[in-house]
């Protein structure tokens, strides 16, 4: 009989302490959400092996060992959670991977991939939404949203979306992008990292309409990590050790960001003393020329942290539209100053708008009425 009893006090005991270990994992759940988020999605999988390679190199295979790798070390922070669209090699839909990310509230989006080529092409490239569909760009765009043909219906799912038409690209490029700025910013960071931390060569920041991005709610990148096509850099896309570089630049970066926000990032480059006087002497009721560098539908905050560390950055709404100038000055002869900051900072598709009397004007217009 006693030993009755102390097996029911054991029993008891043991559902008690397993009740209250759930419930601390439940409250550390809830507390995960205080976390910055982080969705790391490996391009491609199953049925869909990616960028095709005569040197035997497959990119679902790389692109899952990098973002596993990112992870890891992410992970390593107590203050960041890593979700992943994939941990295995399986086929997950274009359209569900921005679900994934949108359902976990996440802060960033990071997809990684392998570019290809018929030449010998070779270097990193981060892409971000955008209407910048050069001919090249448009190949890309092309080649990563093809994976839709693979899923069934795609016609439905996609409402008629085809990725071989430029016509159906310009429609998911002309919706603004919230993010597209903190999502400059983060694709600047990681092509740094790679040809900082291991010179390597970075063929830039570019903006392209890729499906993957343009359906996130958060910042969203998709980072073209090297051509499998290069037999040189596909060897090194496919090592452990060009595995494991790649995943450090790319968390780097994140951790780079996620900091830069946190804490108020202030900008590295301040402008010409010659700039700062025009904006703090502009005559009045002169024409005024700043270069437009977003759109968005949400009022941000004019703040260097909002615009890749750009200062003196206003807002003006049109319509249902905010935009976004940075800079301001009388002589049309150094708004190539103002463009070429701003396309250092990622801007690449800025250009120079003109006001009078705080109304915007033609630049024709503008340059006429300063020649006379």
């Amino acid at each position: 009989m006693k030993t009755k009893y102390i097996l029911l006090f054991v029993f008891i005991l043991s559902v008690f302490t397993l009740t209250s270990f759930n419930s601390i994992q439940i409250e550390g759940v809830e507390e995960s959400k205080d976390k910055f988020v982080v969705v790391l999605d490996a391009g491609h999988g199953g049925k869909d092996p990616g960028k095709p390679s005569k040197y035997g190199y497959k990119e679902k295979d790389i692109a899952l060992k990098i973002a596993l790798e990112v992870g890891e070390q992410l992970g390593k922070n107590p203050n960041i959670k890593v979700v992943y669209t994939r941990k295995t090699d399986v086929f997950i839909e274009l359209r569900d991977r921005p679900k994934i990310a949108n359902k976990a509230k996440a802060d960033l989006f990071v997809s990684i991939h392998c570019n290809a080529h018929h030449s010998q092409a070779y270097g990193t490239e981060t892409y971000v939404m955008g209407v910048g569909n050069t001919q090249r760009n448009f190949e890309v765009a092309k080649a990563e949203n093809e994976v839709i043909f693979l899923e069934d219906n795609y016609q439905d799912k996609y409402s008629g979306f085809n990725p071989n038409s430029p016509e159906s690209l310009l429609g998911i490029s002309v919706v603004t992008e919230e993010y597209t700025d903190q999502s400059i910013l983060l694709a600047s960071l990681i092509e740094n990292n790679f040809a900082d931390m291991y010179q390597r060569k970075s063929r830039g920041v570019k903006q392209a309409s890729l499906w993957v991005i343009h359906q996130t709610a958060m910042p969203s990148v998709l980072i073209e990590t090297g051509f499998v096509t290069n037999q040189a850099e596909g060897a090194y896309l496919n090592s452990s050790k060009g595995q494991t570089q790649i995943a450090t630049a790319i968390s780097k970066a994140i951790f780079e960001y996620r900091d830069q926000l946190g804490g108020g990032y202030i900008a590295e480059y301040a402008l010409t003393d010659q700039i700062s006087e025009q904006i703090d002497t502009l005559p009045e009721n002169s024409i005024v020329y700043k270069i437009q560098i977003a759109a968005s539908s949400k009022a941000l905050e004019t703040k260097p942290y909002n615009f890749n560390g750009l200062d003196h950055v206003t807002r003006e709404k049109e319509g249902n539209l905010y935009k976004y100038f940075y800079g301001a000055t009388s002589n049309y002869n150094l708004t190539k100053d103002l463009e070429d900051e701003v396309k250092r900072k990622g801007y690449t598709s800025s250009f120079v708008v003109a006001f009078k009397d705080g109304k915007k004007i033609s630049l024709t217009e503008a340059l006429k009425t300063a020649a006379n």
